[in-house]
């Protein structure tokens, strides 16, 4: 299929590597030019050339964080006119609600909900005027499912849910669109991080803590990145207009609801 996307400009935060790289890939093989995002110069050196190899579009590589006005600053210099913004971001480290404190509590907020909202405003009213644009927010199924220890991360990103809400609607007349993505398991370094981190704390073998976590899948196997990517992609696509304050859960069916 034709996204109609061909030359349209995209940022995509956090996209040296894990989901926010296989966004990139497909916006990019869908003939995005992109400016893309991360914090580890090696990794995102290589990524962009990466990417340029593979689909021959125009990648923009900002090694910057995010989360930090001057690194917003940075993303917005190297596209002042975004068709599309994909906000991703990693979230705090997974800890019991008893040992955060303020300063901790105020930081994941900003990661997970003030970041994205802070890019948003910066892009909308530009998108709003040239009567196109695609907003995407990477979130997490832990929105709908709170798992233990990421209080934090959940919380940030379902304020960030519910503030966008209204706020999808009043721009979607417009060509405007605000969607969330929720993955779920997928098969990336920070889900095999988790699995090894889990089998020693478990005493087993990784491969056995992984097929474990497959089996309690109904799919019976862990997303692939390309499977995330191209969803995003049709989200920021031409034929999604009328997909607007969303939340696509994509978990090969763990999260258990008839609604």
């Amino acid at each position: 299929m034709d996204l109609g996307l061909k030359g349209r400009k995209a940022i995509v935060c956090a996209s040296s590597r894990g989901l926010g790289k296989a966004c990139a890939l497909a916006l990019a093989e869908a003939g995005c030019d992109l400016v893309i995002n991360g914090r580890d110069e090696k990794i995102l050196a290589a990524t962009a050339e990466e990417l340029r190899r593979a689909t021959g579009v125009t990648i923009t590589p900002v090694l910057a964080d995010v989360s930090t006005p001057d690194g917003q600053k940075q993303l917005l210099a190297a596209c002042p006119e975004p068709d599309i913004l994909v906000n991703n971001n990693g979230g705090p480290p997974h800890r019991d609600f008893r040992q955060l404190d303020r300063q901790a509590i105020l930081d994941g907020v900003t990661q997970n909900m003030i970041t994205p909202i802070e890019l948003i405003k910066a892009v909308i009213d530009g998108m709003v005027s040239r009567r196109f644009g695609r907003i995407v927010n990477i979130t997490s199924t832990s929105v709908y499912k709170p798992i233990a220890g990421l209080d934090l991360s959940s919380g940030a990103r379902a304020g960030l849910t519910s503030f966008l809400a209204g706020i999808a609607r009043t721009v979607v007349r417009e060509n405007v669109t605000i969607n969330n993505i929720l993955p779920g398991s997928f098969d990336t370094d920070r889900l095999r991080n988790g699995i090894r981190f889990g089998a020693e704390k478990a005493g087993v073998a990784p491969e056995d803590e992984a097929a474990q976590r497959m089996a309690e899948i109904p799919a019976g196997r862990f997303g692939t990145p390309d499977e995330f990517g191209n969803a995003c992609a049709f989200l920021c696509s031409s034929h999604a207009g009328y997909i607007t304050g969303q939340n696509l859960i994509i978990d090969g069916g763990a999260y258990r609801s008839a609604f």
